[in-house]
């Protein structure tokens, strides 16, 4: 690592965080494609096959702020190894298991280890600069398109070598991961800069986030765009088949097309664009371009437009969703960053829970594309809010003239003298 003007570190550690990432998604997607017909094997009904689904984003809705918040008490490297050894044993475990059980509760462990996103956008906090800090929120946005396009593709692909190929892959990927991560993953806290007291639990309850007096609106529009990206993402590939006639190939390409979209948009231009037009913009940017792309969406056909509304829908989201973190990591406190980043990672966790449950109430075979229109208004929603979100994150940034400056007896006695105005 190499220090940076204001005495952080920068570099080192920041492929092993990435990787990380990348593979807590992989992992994700790899098993989303055959969950279902795997659960059932075991005599699960629909209802619990979906529910196996969203057990994994509950557990993340409960660690994620406890992992952020052990990160700033104890440090991000053992956080993160922890989760990553845990993660790998819990896929291993999970593709051992022989009853229904065992697959929730090791789908529950591999959620609650897998909710380290908040300790790895902390440690991007702590050594980028804040000018840098979209661009390395960017980087982990990048990571999360290469799982999300390669996961489910990879998974639907190795299940002809057997329905737990998949899983044992992830697991595997997660154990190399841990001994890159041992031997390349440098501390980015140094012990004076972490936190003195380890929070209580009943100090790491959502409202805590929510009320923040900077970013509080900010976590809560985390959770208006997720769960209307997530309500897309679930009932796309429903629509996708029996709407527009499209196989499995064709729902991962669409995908595909997204998340190379989101690599592209995240890993190499969102640095730039920020600097031109700043996070706030990029934000509200972003949602317009989300409620038009979920629009489209709903009213696409077959061919060129069903492409083009995915790439306007993942533009947007490229755009937004990095910017919104960075300026939620610049909002919190240097020694609350795990926490802050945990309690939004948790908000977002507990979206894409939500997420399928309300996307199957609105659909039905005369009303397909009804969860797009909605989500389309949650977007909506999430831009009129965004205003007061971000200009509250804005201003909290802004440099402050020292009190002692305009209350000193000399300046006040030299503008009640007439004098020249030092800030003219």
């Amino acid at each position: 690592m190499t220090e940076r003007k204001d005495g952080k570190r920068t570099g080192g550690g920041l492929g092993p965080v990435l990787l990380t990432v990348l593979l807590d998604l992989l992992g994700f997607g790899l098993v989303i494609p055959l969950i279902s017909f795997y659960a059932e094997d075991y005599g699960a009904t629909e209802r619990q096959a979906i529910a196996l689904l969203g057990v994994y984003s509950l557990a993340q809705f409960a660690f994620a702020p406890v992992w952020g918040a052990l990160s700033d008490r104890y440090g991000r490297r053992p956080i993160m190894l922890l989760s990553i050894g845990a993660t790998a044993l819990s896929l291993a475990a999970f593709a051992l298991s022989q009853t229904l059980w065992l697959l929730f509760l090791f789908r529950l462990l591999h959620g609650a280890f897998a909710a380290n996103i908040s300790t790895a956008q902390a440690y991007v906090a702590d050594i980028t600069a804040p000018a840098d800090r979209a661009r390395g929120m960017g980087l982990i946005g990048a990571a999360f398109g290469v799982g999300f396009t390669l996961g489910p593709w990879m998974g639907g692909e190795l299940s002809v070598l057997g329905i737990t190929a998949p899983i044992w892959l992830a697991a595997a990927l997660s154990a190399v991961n841990f001994v890159w991560a041992w031997f390349g993953l440098p501390e980015s806290r140094p012990v004076h800069e972490r936190a003195v007291h380890p929070r209580r639990l009943a100090r790491l309850a959502v409202w805590r986030g929510l009320s923040h007096p900077v970013v509080g609106l900010a976590i809560l529009l985390t959770f208006a765009a997720t769960l209307a990206f997530a309500m897309m993402e679930f009932t796309f590939p429903l629509v996708a088949e029996h709407r527009w006639a499209m196989n499995e190939r064709g729902v991962g390409r669409m995908f595909g097309l997204m998340g190379g979209i989101g690599i592209v948009v995240q890993g190499m231009l969102i640095h730039s664009l920020v600097r031109w037009l700043g996070e706030a913009r990029l934000v509200g940017t972003g949602y317009v371009l989300n409620a038009a792309g979920l629009v489209l969406l709903a009213l696409a056909m077959p061919g060129a437009t069903l492409y083009g509304a995915c790439a306007v829908l993942a533009l947007g989201s490229s755009l937004a969703n990095p910017s919104l973190q960075s300026l939620i990591s610049r909002g919190a406190g240097e020694d609350e960053q795990g926490t802050i980043l945990g309690i939004n990672q948790s908000l977002s966790a507990l979206a894409r829970a939500i997420a399928p449950w309300l996307a199957l109430v609105l659909y039905d075979p005369s009303r397909r594309v009804a969860p797009f229109f909605a989500a389309a208004l949650i977007m909506v929603a999430a831009l009129v809010l965004a205003v007061p979100a971000t200009r509250r994150t804005r201003v909290s940034l802004l440099p402050r003239a020292p009190e002692s400056d305009s209350s000193s007896p000399a300046r006040k006695a030299s503008g009640s003298a007439g004098g020249p105005d030092p800030s003219a």
